[in-house]
């Protein structure tokens, strides 16, 4: 097997075992991956042996460590977008006192890497922390696609395909029609909606976060909390300080400063007060 492919391989497999915190039998993964088992036997040795992968010592299942979990919050924290925008999640978070979420734009993707947990009683809220966001059926998903032109969005979505994890509740996009419809209500309003789609009985707010060079959106910032808390008129009060605060982020944090940092051509000192 060629370096390259050997690769690829061992991210397909890493992408694959990220879905089943359970394990997965060598046979199963061959099998959904097409793989001699083997290349997989070979493979997943060499993830053992670095600590990103694990195998049960009674079902024989391999599984993920938390080390590559690690690693990815050693770059955020070494990026410093924590340090730029967690006090901008927070504030937030204490004047609705709900869960207020980041994601960020990875490629063709919007990944939660960031929350803020306003509510001190009651129902509570944890995200799925470095999954990539359903576009079509959550507030900040609808408020990023609303950024882009049509027929972007429409393939983005289509290429997952109109289907939701089984946690969710009835999405309201179930074709290219009703997204576009749900898109440009999006873009009336200025924000994303989710009234009992991403999970059932709760309602999110949703609004892009666009770098004011590029004109591009690099995030989303978004309010989420139970429908009794949420009613569509309290969505609508507090979208403005949604949009205030994906403004203020943009501000403390253009793409720019950060790739920088992360480049190490510049030192990112960032103050926010």
């Amino acid at each position: 097997m060629a370096t390259g492919d050997m690769i690829e391989r061992v991210l397909d497999i890493l992408t694959l075992l990220a879905d089943y915190p359970q394990g997965l039998p060598i046979s199963e993964v061959a099998r959904r991956l097409e793989l001699p088992k083997s290349a997989v036997h070979r493979l997943l040795s060499i993830l053992v042996r670095r600590g990103l992968a694990v195998q049960d010592e009674y079902s024989q299942r391999y599984r993920m460590t938390v080390k590559l979990a690690a690693i990815g919050f050693r770059f955020l924290a070494a990026s410093g977008i924590t340090e730029i925008c967690q006090p901008s999640l927070d504030r937030l978070a204490a004047r609705t006192g709900e869960l207020v979420r980041l994601a960020l734009v990875e490629d063709d993707a919007l990944i939660w890497i960031a929350k803020a947990q306003g509510a001190l009683s009651g129902l509570r809220y944890d995200p799925d922390m470095g999954q990539p966001v359903v576009l079509h059926a959550t507030s900040t998903g609808k408020a990023w696609l609303s950024t882009l032109d049509d027929a972007h969005a429409v393939a983005l979505v289509k290429a997952r395909g109109f289907v939701v994890p089984s946690r969710f509740g009835r999405p309201v996009v179930r074709d290219e029609a009703s997204l576009l419809a749900e898109l440009a209500l999006t873009r009336e309003r200025g924000y994303g909606t989710s009234i009992e789609e991403g999970e059932p009985g709760t309602c999110a707010v949703g609004c892009a976060i666009v770098d004011p060079q590029s004109r591009r959106a690099i995030g989303t910032v978004s309010v989420a909390g139970p429908v009794a808390r949420l009613p569509p008129e309290r969505i609508a009060a507090i979208a403005p300080d949604v949009q205030a605060t994906a403004a203020e982020i943009a501000d403390l944090w253009p793409s720019r400063k950060v790739m920088e940092a992360m480049m190490g051509i510049t030192p990112l000192k960032v103050s926010n007060g």
